[in-house]
């Protein structure tokens, strides 16, 4: 091969898959807007929530714990990622990697207590 004529042809598929999929997006978008039925009237455009009348305005500002919870969530769904494929691999891995595992738990309950300490586990 001369150099600057290669050309990644592995990489074919996925740009002809990105390629169909935004150009099927587009397109029912397109079709979308043109078949649809517009009859806007007003109780037709207000907010729905649940069949409920909207009682306050629909932007107003989140408390931070239920940033917290999230941060919390995704923490301990990583914890959960890291875990399952450490327990296929366990036997082969040696006191080495559970002396890591063991570690890598142990922060994570320090991250708990402290959240817990600071009341982001209340609602």
């Amino acid at each position: 091969m001369q150099p600057g004529t290669y050309l990644p042809t592995e990489y074919l598929p996925v740009l002809l898959l990105f390629l169909f999929g935004l150009g099927f997006g587009i397109v029912a978008l397109w079709a979308g807007s043109y078949a649809r039925m517009r009859r806007p009237y007003a109780e037709k455009l207000t907010a729905y929530e649940s069949g409920n009348p909207p009682t306050k305005e629909p932007r107003f500002p989140f408390s931070v714990k239920f940033y917290l919870i999230a941060i919390l969530f995704v923490v301990f769904d990583v914890e959960a990622i890291f875990l399952y494929p450490w327990a296929l691999v366990y036997d082969q891995l040696g006191l080495f990697a559970f002396i890591e595992m063991i570690i890598f738990i142990a922060l994570l309950l320090v991250g708990y207590l402290y959240a817990w300490g600071k009341g982001a586990l209340e609602w």
